[in-house]
């Protein structure tokens, strides 16, 4: 479809950015299916499909019963069968029933058949806190993912590198767990080319160059982060990193960034006891050890059940938690 006279003038929208990029795979490749409930007809919970099922009919854009390990195991069944599937699991909590079938069968085909079978499949999910949504509708499981070899997992921020990254991810022969943050769904716009590209899995963004603290960081946390930079003193100059794929991680971009700063601030919504930030901080451990001024802090969700509506803000990580993180490492 063309874009809209608000799109072409002030950019576009992550859900504007998936919507264009599924369009356009469908279009270019007629082994890409969608599936999931409510993906059709209703263009899913939050209109990111909206408009596919009618461009490319029923065959193509499938409304499937409330079953989570159906989708899951059809969408493995169609990748099998050499389709391009991009089942939708419509929160991060219904993953649950799922689990068994990406992570025991989708994750492993590749080595269980000696490299005969591939699962090309992008498990597109709605991901993280910050739009007041009840309990299995916050979450941030990434880690429980991550854990998992054989799956790739992405998480993008902007609407630029969630078109370009689940273009790669589609394309990809091995599935990939794509994280959509609807934090910033449509709080954000940029100017995204129309036209074909893809940005590698695996490979971080230097959001702003910096000598003094390194802040890792992913999906809307990218946010409080750059809110928290505008709130420290100017003499402290800090180097934000978009990790934008958490497994593979860019480990390159981490080692220079954390080398030269010798400081690190670890930012995510997940809880903090065996979140990711704790293998990041390992991989600095490991690496630069003898460049660090001072312990590595980790800003993340606290170790609870996801907080209903009025604590949900106190429990994600904003910029005031993140400045006082960067103090601490500054002054030690």
């Amino acid at each position: 479809m063309p874009r809209t006279e608000k799109q072409q003038s002030e950019g576009l929208t992550l859900v504007d950015a998936i919507n264009e990029a599924l369009a356009q795979e469908m279009e270019r490749d007629e082994r890409v299916v969608c599936l999931g409930e409510d993906v059709g007809l209703n263009g899913g919970v939050f209109r990111v499909t909206d408009g596919l099922q009618k461009r490319f009919g029923d065959t193509r854009v499938i409304d499937t019963p409330l079953a989570e390990s159906g989708i899951m195991g059809t969408a493995i069944g169609l990748a099998m069968g050499g389709m391009r599937p991009i089942p939708e699991i419509q929160f991060e909590g219904f993953l649950g029933p799922a689990y068994d079938q990406l992570v025991n069968h989708a994750a492993r085909y590749r080595t269980r058949s000696r490299g005969a079978i591939t699962i090309p499949m992008t498990v597109r999910v709605p991901w993280g806190g910050g739009i007041h949504a009840p309990e299995l509708h916050s979450d941030s499981p990434e880690s429980i993912y991550i854990h998992q070899p054989g799956l790739k997992v992405v998480i993008p921020s902007t609407p630029y590198d969630a078109k370009g990254l689940l273009l790669a991810a589609i394309r990809d022969p091995d599935p990939v767990v794509f994280f959509e943050p609807k934090r910033v769904y449509r709080s954000y716009r940029e100017q995204v080319p129309e036209g074909d590209y893809t940005i590698e899995i695996g490979k971080a963004k230097v959001v702003s160059e910096g000598t003094d603290v390194t802040i890792l960081t992913y999906g809307a946390s990218v946010f409080q982060c750059l809110e928290a930079m505008d709130k420290l003193p100017e003499d402290i100059s800090v180097e934000l990193i978009d990790l934008r794929t958490v497994s593979p991680v860019d480990k390159d971009a981490i080692i220079a960034s954390v080398t030269k700063t010798g400081r690190c601030v670890i930012v995510h919504e997940a809880p903090k006891t065996c979140g990711f930030g704790a293998e990041l901080a390992t991989i600095i451990q490991e690496h630069c050890f003898l460049s660090m001024k001072a312990p590595v802090q980790r800003v993340a969700g606290f170790d609870t059940i996801m907080p209903y509506y009025k604590l949900e803000l106190e429990y994600l990580p904003n910029a005031d938690r993140v400045v006082e993180a960067v103090t601490q490492v500054m002054a030690y």
